[in-house]
């Protein structure tokens, strides 16, 4: 009888003494918190472990999960694990150390994702990459302590817009997390609902600017904004993430877009849609992925290239 995804990832890693742990490029609380839960367990077991992601910089509200200050470069291990990466360019500067590895393990929930390991555990039903990792967790047979359902709950609530659009399991799964002693109420305050004063002078730029194409996509509508770096200011570049999840309220508008630049002048796109357009399909068009209703890809060139390249997709 073949394995279960999760029992065959458990065996994978089950005695392994080195393990790798690879987050994503701009690292989100979804990949950084089942990398540090799946740390924390692997480490109960006696594993040395690394946590790393294609760095420099953390996005704001993280830093009060455990092992936040401990991230480092990959150690020569005996299984590498990738985490909430849709593909292995999502590793960027880290692909090759991680593909090098003879045994690769990938934990993701993203719906594009075709597998790049030598064992996958992709499921597109289920809530966030954490939820994914808890089942891991229990497979292995490790209890859940409050700092590690510290990190579980940071990616499940950010990854369901605090639970806006979760699935009966990731409530069934936060009440678990909370009764281990999670801290729900600081880390939706935290990672969600604080911001330096700075970020509303930006939010008035971004969405002042916001610009409706009724005719796209079969007449259903776009919304669409553009966040320079100049808009940014002397914020981080994970200051402008949210913004798309207040484009996507637009009632006349079925798909919402962000496009993002960074300080290299190098673009991001967010997408959106409120109920039946595929968005992880237009991202697949520009080498990106995602979920039917949140995607995103990567572009370089000037703005209008970048804008007018997407607008002619739609």
């Amino acid at each position: 009888m073949t394995a279960s995804p999760v029992a065959a990832v458990a065996a994978a890693l089950h005695g392994a003494p080195r393990v790798a742990v690879y987050c994503h490029v701009r690292p989100d609380a979804d990949t950084l918190g089942s990398g540090l839960a799946l740390a924390r367990a692997l480490r109960s077991r006696g594993a040395d472990v690394s946590v790393s992601h294609p760095g420099p910089d953390l996005p704001s509200g993280i830093g009060s999960l455990a092992g936040a200050d401990g991230f480092t470069d990959p150690i020569d291990a005996d299984v590498a694990v990738a985490v909430d990466c849709a593909s292995a360019e999502r590793l960027a500067g880290l692909e090759q150390r991680f593909l090098a590895h003879p045994v690769r393990v990938v934990i993701d929930h993203h719906a594009t994702n075709g597998g790049f390991g030598t064992v996958d555990l992709i499921d597109p039903a289920a809530n966030s990459t954490t939820e994914l990792v808890l089942a891991v967790i229990d497979a292995l047979g490790v209890e859940v302590d409050g700092p590690t359902a510290d990190c579980l709950y940071a990616g499940l609530v950010t990854d369901t817009g605090s639970f806006r659009w979760s699935s009966p399991q990731g409530h069934v799964m936060a009440a678990r997390l909370l009764a281990a002693g999670a801290r729900g109420r600081e880390l939706s305050r935290d990672l969600l609902d604080t911001h330096p004063r700075a970020w509303f002078s930006m939010v008035a730029a971004v969405l002042g600017s916001a610009t409706a194409v009724p005719e796209a996509f079969d007449g259903r509508g776009l919304v669409y904004s553009v966040c320079r770096a100049v808009d940014r200011g002397p914020l981080g570049w994970d200051a402008a993430e949210s913004l798309i999840d207040l484009l996507r309220t637009a009632d006349d508008c079925e798909v919402a877009a962000l496009f993002k630049e960074s300080d290299g002048g190098e673009w991001s796109a967010s997408l959106r849609a409120r109920a039946d357009v595929d968005v992880s399909e237009v991202a697949r068009g520009f080498g990106g992925g995602g979920h039917r209703l949140a995607a995103g890809y990567s572009a370089a060139g000037t703005v209008d290239d970048v804008v007018a390249a997407f607008l002619a997709h739609t």
